[in-house]
């Protein structure tokens, strides 16, 4: 791999290898010396240009969190990072910024890998309207490309070669504690102690496995913080204690702004120290979150990482050991420069518009802010715009860090909103706030194996849906893809239906899906734990492993999972059965709640029934698979000395 170094970029965060460095002189602006490649230099306004010719068949692939599918051709695609949860194909941001593409140029072409490899806004046109070539527009001067063309063997590259290169170079993914892949219920609207417990009680009488709860906002006192709300939850180290007998981890969120308040500990140790990003006019930058105005730590600052990441020990110190780290674009509601009227006259003109009202005007305002705040980043004063995207990312770096020293690596589970290439090494993600829709499934099914490419593997979506009111097939099909994917949770928004799985009357069917995963955790935990070791990706398009078989390159509802598993899920509405494509001969498992079923299965297309309370998944052909004999309630009671192989 070699990288090309433009101007005076930021110290490297998303490759940790060393790689060949040449630095762009003068003579290189004028010529590119990357193979199929052209790039503009203009110094004046400040942005950087790549050109990449396309061939008919070539397939682009990579981008981790974007919409469109799995081959990003065809799509316009913006890297900065943004709070909008209108998943769709005509959005081009969304919460992640993850820049790294694979050019698979067929088997008798080498493919071709390419990281731009800047914090800064980023604009990719990929054939749209046909155009034949990859257009790349880094609105900055100061960044590294990384360029992946040829093997130490000198043979032709696959796509996965290409992505197997680059896995090595950015560094091994954050791997978690085993629990953390049991199933997760969540849902803004748990407000006290008595809610959680209410949870616990419902999964447990419906004898549905469950391993964790996630607390959003409402357990802090008035959203602030490592704070904890005295009269929603009492005493947080005896309920969480009384939790885990019960073989349940309690999830916390936090929050990345730091309400506006003298007196509070963390307040004023962040402007005691100067841990906060600052104004036009030095001073401390304000802007109004869930807690009202607040400040936001300034984390490209290592001595703020450290403060911040310490102050975890609030709630690890109540024996919880698992967070979610949200609102860390950042998300602004509104702020010192945007704000035009009083604050309580502004939320309420704010909650009487329309959701689409909402997010466009947070994603215009939040655009004005981010070019009225600034960092230090190595005593350089650095506006907040042109590093945008790498911000969530190193306050996901701040968490990691400072769980690693509270709690021992390994020992921890922490997952992100918003992110960037290398904060893979520090946590997981999950793709934000999506909507209870098919077409938004259909989407998580394409970004894993993306994201997979980009370093992040402990990774999944809302499952049913945030947004929404879910309905009763639809989430009974989202859990059955789920069952595959790290992270398994079912999270939804107040005021939405609830999405429980006792919610829908009869659970026997969603016991019998999760059942599911209980079985399968052991084998999922290894393979996941093998591929972040030896930097392969733990889903994979078919493409990936059938480089010469053109069916297998375009299908996008189909994905590899480990050395031994195709998962094959149902996505349409009302389906009860559907197109299977096999490319080799494989034995197909069906799954009904309690009993597997093998049969065999030749390459090539298949009808298959898949009933709504069934998963229907392949096994390659001399592919060690071990199961649990029986599903256990929370992944404490799996016997790893006990298992059968399917």
């Amino acid at each position: 791999m070699r990288q090309y170094i433009f101007g005076n970029p930021l110290e490297e965060f998303a490759v940790v290898e060393e790689t060949d460095k040449i630095i762009v002189t003068s003579e290189l602006a004028d010529k590119c010396p990357v193979s199929n490649m052209k790039w503009e230099i203009n110094v004046e306004d400040g942005w950087i240009s790549f050109t990449i010719p396309l061939e008919k068949n070539d397939i682009v692939y990579g981008l981790g969190e974007s919409m469109h599918g799995i081959n990003k051709r065809g799509g316009k695609y913006v890297s900065y990072n943004t709070d909008n949860s209108h998943h769709s194909d005509k959005m081009h941001s969304m919460y992640g910024s993850h820049n790294f593409i694979v050019i698979d140029r067929g088997c008798d072409k080498s493919a071709q890998g390419f990281c731009f490899d800047t914090p800064a806004r980023v604009v990719w046109d990929i054939d749209v309207d046909d155009s034949g070539e990859i257009v790349v527009v880094c609105e900055t001067c100061d960044m590294r490309l990384y360029e992946i063309s040829e093997s130490s063997e000198n043979r032709l590259l696959t796509a996965y070669d290409a992505t197997r290169i680059f896995r090595w170079a950015i560094g091994e993914s954050y791997i978690p504690p085993i629990w953390a892949f049991g199933f997760c219920q969540s849902r803004w609207g748990y407000k006290t102690e008595a809610d959680v417990r209410n949870v616990v009680k419902k999964y447990q009488e419906a004898d549905i496995p469950l391993d964790m709860v996630c607390m959003d906002i409402d357990y802090m006192d008035r959203y602030i913080d490592f704070t904890v709300n005295k009269k929603r939850f009492p005493d947080l180290k005896r309920f969480a204690g009384e939790m885990r007998e019960e073989g349940i981890h309690l999830v916390p969120i936090i929050d990345a702004g730091v309400k506006v308040e003298p007196g509070n500990e963390t307040y004023d140790e962040g402007v005691e120290n100067g841990f906060f990003c600052t104004n036009m006019e030095g001073k401390p930058f304000q802007a109004a979150v869930w807690p009202g105005m607040t400040h936001f730590p300034d984390f490209f600052q290592a001595s703020c990482r450290k403060w911040f990441g310490s102050k975890y020990k609030v709630l690890t110190d109540c024996g919880i050991d698992a967070f979610w780290n949200d609102m860390n674009e950042p998300s602004i509601f509104y702020s010192e420069y945007t704000k035009k009227t009083s604050s309580i006259k502004m939320l309420i003109n704010f909650i009487s518009k329309s959701a689409a009202e909402k997010y466009a005007e947070l994603d215009n305002n939040a655009y004005k802010d981010y070019r009225h705040f600034y960092h230090y980043i190595n005593g350089k004063r650095v506006l907040h715009h042109n590093v945008h995207n790498q911000y969530g990312a190193r306050m996901t770096q701040a968490g990691g860090e400072g769980l690693e020293k509270l709690l021992g690596k390994g020992n921890y589970l922490l997952y992100s909103r918003s992110s960037f290439i290398g904060s893979h090494r520090y946590g997981g993600i999950w793709t934000g706030d999506n909507e209870s829709t098919w077409d938004l499934l259909r989407t998580n099914v394409k970004h894993m194996p993306s994201l997979n490419m980009c370093g992040f593997m402990y990774s999944g979506a809302d499952t049913g849906g945030f947004g929404g009111n879910c309905t009763r097939e639809l989430l009974l099909r989202w859990l059955a893809f789920s069952d595959f994917t790290p992270l398994m949770r079912d999270h939804s928004c107040m005021g939405t239906r609830k999405q429980e799985c006792y919610a829908f009357g009869d659970t026997e069917d969603f016991k019998r899906i999760i059942n599911l995963r209980y079985r399968l955790i052991p084998y999922l935990y290894e393979q996941f734990v093998e591929a972040a070791h030896n930097g392969e990706m733990y889903m994979r398009p078919l493409g990936f492993d059938y480089p010469d078989d053109r069916t297998a390159r375009v299908i996008e509802d189909q994905l590899m999972l480990g050395q031994g598993l195709m998962v094959t899920p149902v996505l349409e509405e009302g389906a009860t059965k559907r197109d299977v494509y096999l490319p080799q001969d494989m034995e197909m498992i069906r799954f009904d709640g309690y009993t597997f079923t093998k049969s065999e299965a030749a390459k090539g297309w298949h009808e298959i029934e898949v009933p709504i309370n069934e998963v229907v998944f392949f096994k390659l052909p001399n592919a060690k698979v071990m199961v649990t004999r029986e599903a256990s309630k929370c992944t404490r009671d799996i016997d790893m000395n006990d298992l059968m192989e399917l």
